[in-house]
């Protein structure tokens, strides 16, 4: 291995510690103020194979026409609300797990040379998971 390599994939083990520590404190420490703060991020899984990136986003009760996605250079934010499910008068809520309310989840995608861009060419949602997938493009 070229001591080239270990140093970016240790800079990138790094950035990723520090995006998924700010990503805690976002989550669970709220900001005073007129700050807009995001109740919460849906777990993301990213893979990516030798022409392909797939972004796998679980976002349960949250229908596709309420899903906003901007892509950006390098990147993609996927951004929803998903609305509190129980609104019966009376219900008693004994637990609640699943996280309600807007969110925002913004992702750097991974894209080294010789490719130069990234297409989406697919997007679904099914069985509560949303599923990206961008095509690795070589060029200018």
């Amino acid at each position: 291995m070229r001591s080239r390599d270990f140093s970016s994939r240790m800079w990138a083990e790094a950035l990723s510690l520090l995006e998924q520590a700010d990503r805690l404190h976002r989550q669970f420490l709220r900001a005073s103020g007129t700050e807009q703060v995001h109740a919460w991020e849906p777990p993301v899984d990213l893979i990516e194979t030798g022409d392909e990136v797939r972004v796998q986003i679980a976002l349960p009760g949250v229908s596709a026409d309420a899903i906003s996605l901007a892509i950006e250079p390098g990147g993609v934010t996927v951004s929803a609300l998903r609305e509190f499910a129980c609104r019966e008068d009376g219900a008693y809520l004994h637990r609640m797990e699943i996280p309600y309310g807007r969110f925002e989840r913004r992702l750097q995608l991974p894209l080294d040379e010789p490719y130069t861009a990234l297409e989406l060419v697919r997007e679904t949602l099914a069985d509560g998971v949303l599923t990206l997938i961008f095509r690795k493009k070589e060029g200018r």
